[in-house]
Order: structure tokens, then C-alpha cells, then sequence
């Protein structure tokens, strides 16, 4: 008698634009190749995103169990995005782009309030949670330094 092999759950990491979820790639084949309906995730994704500002990236995990269903869970967007787009950096190529050279080139800078306002909104994040608000500030300004961001007091 043949056993079954033990099925465990898949997960699928993707970043989509806020209320921009389609079928097309990178959607469609990443849940597809799992066998999810991927018209069912953009539904849903594009639901609990509508509040959002439209194309902000939005990292979404997703837990595909055996029998072909699925739960997801939205994430805050990348710091070195908030970052950026706080700074009011130009897009290059549709594209929020850092510093070519880090340490050096300077792309935009943001006040030390904004650094607070985001490490709040990272502060949302479950696996987030634990860190206190002045070490997420440190993590932020260090990340504000490698993508050439000036921070004025």
C-alpha cells in the first residue's frame, strides 16, 4: 500500500502595488504554479488595500495550504520606500531610486519627524513589535544613510 505524502503549507512572497493586484505577472504565475486561484487573491488583496494610496508596494505574504486555499497577510511597506517617497525623490524608470553611491551623493532629505512618523508605521508590524521605538529610529536613520538620504533635525 503506497503512503500519501505529507502535504505542508506553501507560502508565497510578492509585492503588488496597493489596489493594482491582477492576474498577470508576478501574481498569476506565483499563486498559479501553487494552484490558487489567482482572480480570488487579487479580489481580496485589492479589497483590504483600498484605503491605501494606489501602487504604494505592498509585500504580502501568502499561506498556501494543501487543499488550495489560502490566507495572506499585509505587511507595512519597505522602509527605504517610505523613506524616499517622504524625501520626495523622482522616480527614475517608474522606479524610486537611492544614492549610486552611498556616503557620498545625497538624493533628498527628511526632517527627524518623518523618521518618527515611519518607525510608528513599522511599529504595526507583528514581527515589529517587540523592538522599541528608538531602536526602529536607529534601524530607519541607518537605512537613511545607505540610500543617500539626508536626516535634518
Amino acid at each position: 500500500m503506497a503512503k500519501k505524502a505529507i502535504q505542508k503549507n506553501q507560502i508565497v512572497k510578492l509585492i503588488v502595488g496597493a489596489g493594482q493586484a491582477s492576474p498577470s505577472p508576478p501574481v498569476g504565475p506565483a499563486l498559479g504554479s501553487k494552484g490558487v486561484k489567482s482572480m480570488d487573491f487579487c479580489k481580496e488583496f485589492n479589497a483590504r488595500t483600498a484605503h491605501m494610496t494606489a501602487g504604494t508596494p505592498i509585500p504580502a505574504r501568502i499561506t498556501v495550504r494543501p487543499d488550495r486555499s489560502f490566507h495572506f497577510e499585509l505587511r507595512t511597506p519597505a522602509t527605504s520606500w517610505l523613506l524616499l517617497n517622504a524625501a520626495g525623490v523622482e522616480k527614475k524608470k517608474g522606479k524610486l531610486k537611492g544614492a549610486n553611491t552611498p556616503g557620498t551623493q545625497i538624493v533628498g532629505s527628511v526632517s527627524l519627524k518623518h523618521v518618527y512618523e515611519i518607525a510608528k508605521i513599522k511599529k504595526t508590524e507583528p514581527r515589529l513589535a517587540g523592538l522599541s521605538l528608538e531602536g526602529l529610529v536607529k534601524s530607519i536613520l541607518a537605512q537613511a544613510d545607505t540610500i543617500g538620504i539626508e536626516v535634518k533635525p
